[in-house]
């Protein structure tokens, strides 16, 4: 029994001496692995590869999701915030387009004269008389008569016919009503021309001026205001351009035709030249070409403006 003791402790002596030799000899700098170890490696690794392998697919997998959830959540907040951009963009072009034309409606308050301006708003226009008539939103409480002319920033447009406690009807310099009439002037560089515009041409779309001395000259580019005879128009207040010259009467008088400088197309913001002073009215808008004033003998006083 003893022997057999001393033989175990000799072998677990023995074992300890070669597992501690073993130690020694795995740890020491080695340039080269042995058998064993280049097959326990080779073996760890592949095992590690096989495993790597798919979870790192399902690692990108998850990954490439994430960041698809990302970039979609990204994409709506630009979304989100090119729209904001779009209605903030509108919004500071109608405040520009406003302030230019709110600028520009004071600059012409100076050509104004006698006349108190107010500043008005189409509100309403109707398609069967689109080139004829529109509706703003000033009336007879506002001050509105009869009769007022009626400017925008580039120019004259049209006159009040029709008034109500809140709003007014203008017509409009392209209406077919033949007793319609404005008296201009031509700014011709040699010299002043009278003349009184009667209508418009349709096919054209421009409108004509008449009874223009045949004597005095006048080229197309001359420029036409208003005369500011019948006490109706402010006087100065421009109209257009002439794009042509003719004859009528056997020659006895011209006749133009005149592109308007306001666009009838696009009116938003207008202004009534409220009268503030007594004028005479040479209106004849009842139907009668009666002369209603003492005619100086220029053409267009006494005539409906």
């Amino acid at each position: 029994m003893p022997h057999f003791t001393n033989k175990k402790i000799i072998v677990l002596l023995v074992g300890t001496i070669l597992l501690v030799a073993l130690i020694s000899f795995s740890l020491r700098d080695r340039q080269n692995a042995t058998l064993p170890e280049q097959f326990i490696k080779d073996s760890v690794g592949l095992a590690q590869s096989i495993v790597a392998k798919p979870a790192n697919y399902i690692t990108g997998i998850f990954q490439n999701i994430q960041s698809l959830l990302n970039t979609y959540e990204e994409n709506q907040r630009l979304k989100t915030r090119l729209e904001d951009f779009a209605v903030l963009q509108a919004e500071v072009n109608t405040l520009k387009s406003e302030n230019e034309q709110l600028r520009e409606l004071l600059n012409n308050e100076d050509s104004l004269r006698d006349y108190e301006p107010l500043r008005a708003t189409v509100i309403a226009r109707n398609p069967d008389q689109w080139e004829e008539k529109i509706i703003i939103n000033k009336g007879s409480s506002h001050g509105v008569e009869k009769n007022m002319a009626v400017i925008t920033t580039k120019g004259l447009i049209g006159k009040i016919s029709l008034v109500t406690p809140f709003t007014s009807e203008v017509e409009l310099l392209y209406t077919n009503n033949p007793n319609f009439r404005v008296s201009a002037v031509v700014q011709s560089e040699k010299n002043v021309a009278y003349g009184l515009i009667e209508g418009y041409d349709e096919e054209r779309n421009e409108l004509i001026l008449k009874r223009i001395d045949s004597s005095l000259e006048i080229n197309k580019g001359d420029k036409v205001v208003t005369s500011g005879l019948g006490g109706i128009f402010p006087k100065g207040i421009l109209i257009g351009e002439i794009t042509e010259v003719t004859t009528e009467d056997f020659g006895l008088t011209k006749m133009a035709y005149i592109k308007p400088a306001a666009d009838f197309s696009m009116l938003e913001k207008v202004i009534v030249a409220k009268r503030s002073a007594t004028v005479i009215d040479g209106s004849d808008g009842e139907g009668t070409n009666a002369d209603l004033t003492n005619n100086t003998g220029i053409p267009g006083e006494g005539e409906e403006e």
